[in-house]
């Protein structure tokens, strides 16, 4: 009993501690000057990739961001503090989990967005960044069939690495 006890002792005063940050998805350490952001079309680059997957990795980061940060979609380009743009670089697959015989039991699917955001921070800051993320699938699927469903996958994360590089203070 006295273990018991002990135990939710110390579970309440960890739970304590645990940080505000990762209870709420809106995260204020954004410099307060930044309420709106602009996203310009992002270019294609990649010759393999689906010529409307720069209008649906758009689309994701315009919702994702805004979901995730207290950020709001400017109208314009001059009515936005934060500016972001990219350049979709790679868009591949290549065989993973070779097997007996040489043939893969898994595919990936790899994507490389080149971004480039630039805000207001001591006068205009520029920052660069890669995100580069992958999904894997059976190599018994055609990626025609499964194209749809890793390519949300990886929109996820891509948009993620985004939010994360705009609450990084940065």
């Amino acid at each position: 009993m006295k273990q018991l006890t002990l135990i939710l002792i110390l579970l309440a005063g960890l739970s304590s501690c645990w940080p505000k940050a990762f209870m709420s998805p809106i995260d204020n350490s954004m410099p307060e000057n930044w309420r709106k952001f602009y996203i310009t079309p992002l270019e294609l680059s990649a010759a393999t990739a689906p010529s409307n997957y720069p209008a649906n990795l758009s689309e994701a980061m315009r919702s994702g961001i805004q979901n995730n940060t207290r950020l709001k979609l400017a109208s314009t380009l001059d009515d936005a503090e934060v500016k972001i743009s990219g350049i979709i670089s790679g868009y591949n697959t290549s065989p993973i989990a070779i097997q007996q015989g040489d043939l893969a039991a898994k595919n990936r699917l790899t994507v490389s967005v080149n971004f480039t955001i630039i805000t207001p921070n001591k006068g205009l800051e520029k920052m660069e960044f890669t995100s580069s993320r992958f999904a894997d699938y059976e190599s018994s699927e055609q990626l025609v069939d499964v194209e749809t469903r890793l390519l949300e996958s990886i929109n996820q994360q891509v948009v993620q690495d985004v939010v994360n590089k705009l609450l990084s203070n940065w």
